[in-house]
């Protein structure tokens, strides 16, 4: 009989960019950082660690993160900046919150692959855009540069909460 492999997250490298590009590079580069910085708070753990819930009653794992930050890469980059005509990441009859709630460590690798291929797959979508391009939300004009600084600001939210996780878990902490 052969052992099933437990996966792990991968080790990351984080970029270190360009601190005095014009926005155009900086943004994208900035939001590259907090991403990677995001997926180095993974790095070492397995399914069940990513699992694992840091505080009761919350309900906020790691794995909890990964789907949601997958979720709001497709939303705020494919369905809100390029219109794509693809659907929701899961299903919205499930609630706004099943990111965080339909939680199975046997998916954490699967989870893990989603927010990379929605990562590449935004950065495809914003590659040849001008940040001054719009879309509209809520009856107001958004543009790239704004969903730019939205994203860094989301991921460097949830880095936080990801860095007290995986202390929580491990004793971890990052920079």
């Amino acid at each position: 009989m052969i052992a099933a492999m437990t996966w792990t997250a991968p080790e990351v490298t984080r970029p270190s960019g360009d601190t005095a590009a014009d926005e155009r590079i900086l943004l994208p580069s900035l939001l590259d950082w907090h991403r990677s910085t995001f997926l180095s708070k993974l790095s070492g753990l397995t399914g069940e660690q990513l699992a694992q819930a840091s505080v009761p009653p919350s309900n906020l794992t790691l794995l909890g993160l990964t789907r949601h930050l997958a979720k709001v890469e497709r939303i705020w980059f494919r369905l809100h900046y390029t219109a794509q005509d693809i659907g929701p990441l899961y299903d919205p009859a499930l609630g706004k919150d099943h990111d965080f709630e339909a939680i199975d460590a046997a998916q954490a690798e699967e989870a893990y692959n989603t927010l990379l291929e929605e990562i590449r797959l935004a950065d495809e979508a914003a590659a040849q855009g001008s940040l001054d391009d719009t879309f509209e939300l809520r009856g107001n004009p958004f543009s790239l540069r704004m969903l730019y600084v939205h994203m860094i600001g989301e991921y460097a939210r949830h880095n936080g909460h990801a860095d007290l996780i995986r202390e929580r878990i491990d004793g971890t902490t990052g920079s």
